[in-house]
């Protein structure tokens, strides 16, 4: 985490019961931690087109809530990262577990028949979604919100190493590949919090187009976005193989994929 001594901006004090490694207002008088704002673009712009892609192709709604799930995290993100406030900290926090338990719900019934509907794991979730909620605005404890998080996460491994082992061997390209940028990012995410202060120095002594590299908190952002991203792809690649729909990738697996019914001959 922030050392304490950082110059105030726009926004007044901290809040939040979280301050990262970022210098706060070091880029402009208008956003606490630019870096960690900005770069949260990679989640809030290409889920967009992703969720405009699914209604075109007519995909099952969840699969839309999924892409914009992520596109409100994103937004939650910047405006959290831009005013440190404890508000918008929430904002940013609370959607990551509701996004997280909608991929969760996508990826347990991606073996269901069309526009079916899991009531009791719906039911589920929205309980674990509001038990989670209540608590962590009672214990403002962000400990106990990255517990929670990490939970949906190590489920959604879980069930996305099942798929590719035992159901579509060839979707472990997409699934790891997901899981790979995902942990990678997790891995930035610790060393910004672990080597705060040693970064910090080292911005000082280094011109700043290579201080820009070190801020992880940001990298974490896009890391994890993109890793999200190509989650949904994979749930979705899941979901359509099993409807027995076509996909035709566009940029490989970026920013979206197609898919048209196989023509029954």
């Amino acid at each position: 985490m922030a050392p304490a001594a950082d110059r105030e901006g726009y926004w007044g004090p901290t809040t939040s019961t979280l301050d990262w490694c970022e210098e706060n207002y070091s880029v402009t008088w208008y956003i606490a931690e630019f870096w960690n704002t900005v770069s949260n673009l990679i989640m809030i712009i290409p889920p967009v087109f992703g969720a405009i892609q699914s209604i075109r192709d007519g995909l099952e709604k969840r699969y839309i809530a999924s892409y914009l799930a992520l596109t409100v995290v994103g937004m939650g993100s910047w405006c959290f990262h831009m005013t440190l406030k404890y508000e918008m900290q929430l904002l940013d926090e609370l959607p990551m577990i509701y996004s997280c338990c909608i991929f969760v719900y996508c990826m347990f019934e991606c073996f269901k028949i069309k526009n079916s509907v899991n009531y009791h794991l719906l039911f589920t979730l929205v309980l674990f979604s509001l038990i989670v909620t209540t608590v962590y605005l009672k214990v403002k404890e962000p400990i106990f919100h990255q517990v929670m998080y990490g939970m949906l996460v190590f489920t959604l491994v879980l069930r996305s190493i099942y798929i590719v082992t035992w159901v579509y061997p060839w979707l472990r390209g997409l699934g790891y590949t997901s899981l790979g940028i995902f942990l990678l990012g997790f891995l930035f995410w610790n060393i910004d919090n672990i080597f705060c202060d040693s970064l910090r120095n080292f911005r000082k002594k280094v011109p700043p187009i290579i201080g820009i590299t070190t801020q992880f908190h940001a990298w974490w952002h896009i890391l994890t976005g993109l890793g999200s991203y190509l989650h949904i792809l994979f749930s979705l690649y899941t979901r359509t193989l099993y409807l027995r729909y076509r996909p035709k990738f566009i940029f490989g697996i970026w920013p979206v994929i197609l898919f048209e019914p196989l023509r029954k001959h």
